[in-house]
This record gives structure tokens, C-alpha cells and sequence, in this order.
């Protein structure tokens, strides 16, 4: 099951929008600035959290969602405080 870098970004007026968003992303990824995280997501994981995005910009606000490619992402940087985001690996409880 193949994953894809997603930088998903929003500003959403509505404190209740704005804390689900939050809560749903931190299911998935690392928040990297207030309100962006980074994230790697399989196709099925993508497809399910921009359903739950779309329901919560509905009354207003707006999410983007950025795709990265490989060299794109092996090219990010960090200046400052904390480290790229890395791919999990696979966790065996």
C-alpha cells in the first residue's frame, strides 16, 4: 500500500471547524505550523479525509491540499526549530 506527501494547509473561521480539521489531521500526519500539516496518506486515506474537509468548510474557510513528488520532497527543508516529516514505517505490535 503505496503513500503519497500531502502538505494540507487551511483557514477556517469557525473555532469548531477549525478544532476538527485539526483533530482529523493529527490522525494522519505531524502539524508542522498552526494550521498546516505534513502528512503521507495512501489514495484511500486521501479520498476519506477530503469527504470530512469538504463537510467542514461548507459554511466558510478554505483547505489545500499540496501534493509532493519524490525529488520534490527529498529536496524539502527545515530552517529553524524540527526535522521533515518522515514516511512511517511499518509498526508491529
Amino acid at each position: 500500500m503505496a503513500r503519497a506527501f500531502y502538505l494540507i494547509s487551511y483557514d477556517i473561521p469557525s473555532d469548531r471547524h477549525r478544532l476538527r480539521i485539526a483533530h482529523l489531521l493529527e490522525g494522519y500526519g505531524q502539524r508542522v505550523q498552526y494550521s498546516v500539516f505534513e502528512v503521507w496518506l495512501t489514495e484511500k486515506q486521501l479520498a476519506y479525509i477530503k469527504k470530512a474537509l469538504a463537510r467542514e468548510v461548507e459554511e466558510g474557510g478554505s483547505v489545500r491540499i499540496y501534493s509532493l513528488c519524490a525529488a520534490c520532497c527529498a529536496q524539502r527543508e527545515v530552517l529553524g526549530e524540527g526535522e521533515p516529516t518522515q514516511e512511517l514505517g511499518l509498526l508491529v505490535v
